[in-house]
């Protein structure tokens, strides 16, 4: 009961920039965890399709290969499926143009809400430092009320300073870590795209 109360009492200090970071939070993690599962998905079946075209085109299959990657649930099989479209039709420029069209988007698509990852981690220190001056303002406030100036009349406001200066940091640097991993990430899924198409 002690550690809810604790938990209560430091949102109260915090006020609403405390609550409004808490929420960012909350929205950069499930970013994070979806951006986590959707790559995992995507790079395991990037390489069991590619594994399966190598194969069929080993053996000279190529509608074998080309129905591997129309049964594939896989982003790569839209970039193969390009390929296999143009080919004999256009000449290799035209066709490797088309398919790094497609190669392009497929890596645009990859990208998806990482967005929000690098908005939170660069508007939470100002969200914070928003309400760090809120409770430097009620600290003040609180010392023209009251005519004094003890660490019980300026306390509060100072806590939801401190408070919301630390949560507004430590959200920032939690999702900007994220987010660079996810981008370090997105590199070498599109350099191994590049490989296998």
């Amino acid at each position: 009961m002690s550690m809810f109360a604790n938990l209560t009492s430091l949102l109260k200090a915090g006020g609403f920039t405390l609550a409004a970071m808490l929420v960012c939070s909350v929205i950069a993690l499930a970013v994070a965890i979806e951006r986590a599962i959707y790559l995992w998905s995507f790079t395991d079946r990037m390489r069991v399709l590619s594994e399966s075209v190598k194969r069929c085109l080993y053996r000279g299959a190529l509608a074998e290969a080309r129905t591997a990657c129309e049964r594939s649930k896989s982003p790569l099989a839209d970039v193969m499926l390009v390929g296999f479209e143009r080919m004999g039709r256009s000449s290799p420029e035209v066709m490797g143009a088309a398919v790094d069209r497609e190669r392009q988007r497929v890596a645009l698509g990859m990208r998806g809400p990482l967005w929000v990852l690098g908005t939170v981690g660069a508007t939470t220190p100002f969200v914070g430092l928003f309400g760090t001056v809120v409770g430097i303002m009620a600290a003040f406030e609180a010392i023209g009320r009251s005519k004094q100036a003890g660490i019980e009349v300026v306390g509060p406001g100072i806590a939801e300073a401190l408070i919301s200066t630390a949560v507004g940091i430590g959200v920032a640097v939690i999702a900007l870590l994220f987010f660079n991993y996810f981008q370090a990430r997105l590199s070498r899924t599109n350099v191994g795209l590049r490989l296998l198409v």
